[in-house]
């Protein structure tokens, strides 16, 4: 059964829960969930919306120029959707393959609802990867001298496979401020640390010789500024003076593998607002 989902965030005011949810019911629409938050300090409004389209008087088609006298009453910045609509995502990795191949199988699992259809790297690590699964790879070499020229052909090949959602699964490189805006909001990378403790290179042996008692990993929303974009999920783990720098690396690899995943089952589930460089996350 499909479902219709609202995302809308607007200048704080009177009646705006009541006029959406009228324009479901007033169109004989069942709503499935419906989830709200107010950030105060800054008077702005957040709703997710979603209801079952059985029987809703307006065709999928339809839905969003009907909504429009709404949202612009309301000042809404908002996005429409629907749970039949598969997004394609395409993941980029370097030679750290442990998130990359989680994904795989969460994906083959039907953990993650979406098409896997590109896989992109700047070695050839993960190529036997993607031929398993079946999953065209593509190895772009990036260089500080042809960088501009290699996210091109990334730009053109990501818009010709219609991918929606790109997963950075540990990938090394930086990319360029056009890169980032092409894809606003749609590029979620996996840091290897509790953001934003140890940003940077060798955050475990940072770790390590600082004697932390907890590691972690943040998955956010990648911006412009390096290690800085709206934070989605974070987790952590507990560490012992027993534990060597395998170790570390092993629970880090281990955490990694779970924050990513659930920040991208969020991206899938449309659950995350983001602004002010924050997120708001949708139960």
């Amino acid at each position: 059964m499909c479902h219709a989902i609202l995302l809308v965030s607007c200048p704080d005011q009177k009646g705006i829960t009541a006029s959406m949810t009228n324009f479901i019911y007033e169109n004989n629409g069942n709503i499935v969930h419906a989830d709200q938050h107010i950030d105060e300090q800054g008077n702005t409004f957040f709703m997710r919306l979603e209801w079952s389209l059985d029987g809703f008087d307006i065709g999928k088609e339809d839905i969003g120029d009907r909504f429009k006298a709404i949202a612009n009453k309301f000042q809404m910045t908002w996005d429409l959707s629907f749970s039949d609509q598969q997004v394609r995502m395409a993941v980029f990795v370097s030679r750290h393959l442990h998130c990359l191949q989680d994904l795989l199988y969460r994906q083959q699992a039907g953990q993650l609802s979406c098409e896997i259809s590109l896989i992109i790297s700047n070695h050839s690590d993960a190529k036997p990867v993607a031929d398993h699964f079946g999953i065209k790879f593509l190895e772009i070499p990036i260089t500080e001298d042809n960088k501009s020229e290699q996210e091109e052909k990334e730009i053109k090949v990501l818009n010709e496979e219609g991918i929606g959602l790109i997963v950075l699964a540990r990938y090394h490189q930086i990319f360029t401020q056009n890169f980032v805006s092409t894809f606003h909001n749609r590029i979620i990378n996996i840091h290897h640390s509790f953001l934003p403790a140890f940003a940077g290179g060798n955050p475990y042996l940072q770790a390590y010789e600082k004697g932390v008692k907890i590691i972690g990993a943040t998955s956010h929303y990648v911006t412009e500024k390096l290690d800085d974009g709206p934070i989605i999920e974070q987790d952590t783990v507990r560490i012992s003076h027993r534990d060597s720098l395998e170790d570390l690396v092993r629970k880090g690899e281990d955490l990694e593998r779970v924050v990513l995943s659930r920040a991208v089952r969020l991206a899938l589930q449309k659950k995350i607002l983001s602004y002010s460089n924050k997120t708001v996350i949708f139960d």
